[in-house]
């Protein structure tokens, strides 16, 4: 979805790039490369290399410390201590996710651990994300793939935007709910959204699995209308329908015959 809003804005892209090579040309830069099997050799105005961070540990004595560092950043347990027990960490500088959200949840456990004796852990957090595109891509909890290779089965609930009114009113049907459940259990793992406002949206699913509330309750909550917040609802109401099986529609059938 994405990737069809880059193209129609401009964008060309060569995804997946191999044998790339740069080199000065009279009017700009050449740029050889290799894209899914077919080469490119292009002139470009400039260019922009994201290179990535690194961590800022150089001149902090952290050696004659005992704090253990590698060029990842510094090493914490669970409960953010570092290799001196005494010192922690919070942030970019030891955590694999590096957004100003996260730093904040974690340093709220460093002050309850450090301070107060609290045993707070990290792995605990539920940390959603968001990538600023347009439209925004938000996502909290597990992916399909990451749930395959956890071992833990899943059910996929899809809605889509270009059935929920608000979107088809606001002219933004290009997108989508994606939330993943436990198999057998309303119990939610992990959620994808696609939207222009995704990263609002994400916030009801990120309550809903940190509270350990399910698609169930989220079915039973009344969303204002219209709203694309709607799309949510009606993934719930999907799950929800699952739940009518064939027996409990005989036994639906059987009830309603015999109360007439």
């Amino acid at each position: 979805i994405v990737q069809n809003s880059l193209t129609l804005d401009g964008v060309k892209l060569l995804c997946c790039g191999k044998a790339l090579r740069l080199a000065k040309a009279d009017n700009g830069i050449r740029m050889t490369a290799e894209s899914h099997g077919q080469s490119y050799d292009l002139v470009v105005d400039q260019l922009l290399v994201s290179a990535g961070r690194a961590p800022n540990v150089e001149g902090l004595g952290l050696e004659a410390a005992g704090v253990d560092f590698d060029k990842s950043g510094v090493k914490v347990n669970d409960r953010l201590q570092t290799t001196q027990p005494r010192i922690y960490a919070a942030g970019d500088i030891c955590s694999p996710y590096q957004f100003t959200h996260a730093a904040d949840a974690m340093a709220r456990i460093v002050i309850q651990n450090a301070l107060f004796g609290g045993r707070k852990k990290a792995s605990d957090l539920i940390i959603p994300w968001c990538t600023y595109t347009d439209p925004e891509i938000a996502h909290v909890g597990l992916s399909e793939e990451q749930a395959k290779a956890k071992g833990i089965p899943v059910r996929t609930f899809v809605q889509k935007f270009d059935e929920v009114d608000r979107a088809i009113l606001e002219s933004e049907p290009e997108g989508l709910v994606k939330v993943h459940v436990r198999a057998g259990t309303d119990q939610i793992v992990g959620a994808t959204i696609v939207a222009r406002h995704a990263g609002e949206m994400i916030s009801e699913i990120t309550l809903a699995m940190t509270a350990k509330i399910g698609l169930k309750t989220i079915g039973s909550t009344i969303h204002p209308y219209p709203t694309q917040a709607e799309a949510i609802k009606r993934v719930a109401d999907a799950y929800n329908r699952t739940r009518l099986t064939p027996f409990v529609k005989r036994l639906f059938a059987r009830w309603l015959a015999w109360s007439r």
